[in-house]
């Protein structure tokens, strides 16, 4: 017997919500949250693509007893004590918390206890752990979607945004229930409450020392001077992006850096001949992005970028087998292992073990290849005690019988 048809979702049960703009609207729905039981489903919407700053422009609730409500942080000017009163001491339910939860930390709300969804659904071996992929299998619904990639910074929000963003976590709560019910049965459940406390407590990354090198194309760039030229474009376009919050693609796209540099056009007509640059909004910048290119080549050698991207970390695996043949016969050995392993327990190998994480072992392993040692190793990256729990004795017997074939 095939299973039922999914039941399309187009609009909240309850209807759109008003989105809450003034602080009596807030109040009121800070009330009614109090008053709701259990768990609270949140998301945000961002206007990634759009603005420079990735901040929330929608804060979307639902909590059982209470409804969904609809919540502008642009409106209230940011000023949301009320709210984190009631939120900042409950489980939050979100889908991706990674995604959300900087930019809700940034309006002072942070949770007691989380659960994510996504990563529920890896841990408990799903291939598509997208919501609505979620949600249809486990719920038997499909949620209307399209808007993700909107400008949410954009005022007013059509309705059918809004709609969007309040059936983000319609469900969420419930889902959650399938989820952890399934997790407990696999005997995983407290492997992913590992996992949520430490999405919940991670730190802000810390900063790339030189984002400039993540310019899509750079590889195209191999000279010392076309690297300082690519520098100067991306620090002037990132410094104009902040003054401006606009995405720095929409201010000036990677590909229009790359070939500004390739060309080397030495006068503004030059430039302006160049895809990109002789566009309307973009020819009144094109003297000064004409300046930083110059700027570059006037630069001493001494303060040129290196080449040779700078890494703390061991070389691309590809190269391996070359720079250090023991090392890579370690990687592979260790891969395999892991993979078996994961299949085994029907989870994604990158959640059993950061792929970063089993490549640094495997490149410089502890002396002593005991399971201890190796679990220390594997503490010190970040680990949790489920994961080392799992592979630190596959490591270690793994690494040992690699060690023996290589004396």
């Amino acid at each position: 017997m095939e299973p039922p048809e999914p039941i399309l979702l187009k609009e909240p049960v309850d209807g759109t919500p008003p989105v809450i703009v003034d602080a009596a609207q807030l109040a009121e729905a800070c009330s009614k949250l109090a008053a709701g039981t259990g768990a609270i489903a949140v998301d945000t919407e961002r206007a990634s693509g759009y603005r420079y700053w990735p901040k929330a422009y929608l804060v979307q609730l639902r909590r059982d007893g209470a409804g969904t409500f609809l919540i502008d942080p642009i409106a209230l000017e940011g000023e949301l004590a009320p709210l984190a009163e009631v939120l900042n001491g409950l489980e939050w339910v979100l889908h991706a918390a990674s995604q959300d939860l900087p930019c809700l930390a940034e309006l002072d709300l942070h949770p007691a206890s989380l659960f994510d969804t996504e990563l529920a659904g890896r841990l408990a071996g799903y291939d598509r752990v997208a919501l609505g992929t979620l949600v249809e299998k486990l719920l038997g619904y499909t949620l209307e979607k399209g808007h993700s990639a909107a400008d949410w910074s954009k005022r007013p929000l059509p309705v059918d945004w809004l709609n969007y963003a309040a059936l983000d976590v319609e469900l969420l709560v419930q889902l959650r229930e399938k989820l952890e019910a399934e997790l407990d049965a696999q005997g995983k459940l407290e492997w992913a409450q590992q996992e949520f406390e430490a999405v919940r407590t991670a730190p802000p990354p810390a900063p790339k020392a030189e984002p400039w090198r993540r310019t899509s194309g750079v590889h195209k760039i191999r000279s010392a001077r076309g690297l300082a030229a690519v520098r100067a474009l991306w620090q002037a376009r990132d410094e104009l992006a902040r003054k401006r919050d606009r995405a720095p693609s929409r201010v000036l796209p990677d590909s229009a850096i790359i070939n500004a540099v390739s060309v080397d056009p030495k006068t503004v007509a030059e430039l302006q001949a160049l895809p990109v640059f002789g566009g309307r909004v973009q020819r009144k910048y094109t003297a000064s992005w004409l300046r930083h290119l110059q700027a570059a080549k006037q630069l001493p050698a001494s303060e040129l970028p290196n080449p040779a991207q700078p890494n703390d970390g061991p070389p691309p695996p590809n190269r391996w087998a070359d720079k250090d043949p023991d090392a890579a016969a370690r990687l592979s050995a260790s891969r395999a292992a892991l993979i078996a392993l994961a299949e085994h327990h029907r989870l994604p190998v990158e959640n059993l073990l950061l792929p970063d994480l089993v490549r640094r072992t495997c490149w410089r392993p502890p002396s002593d290849l005991s399971e201890a040692s190796i679990a220390e190793t594997l503490r010190e990256g970040g680990a949790r005690p489920w994961q080392i729990a799992l592979t630190a004795p596959e490591l270690a017997k793994t690494l040992l019988a690699k060690a023996a074939k290589e004396s």
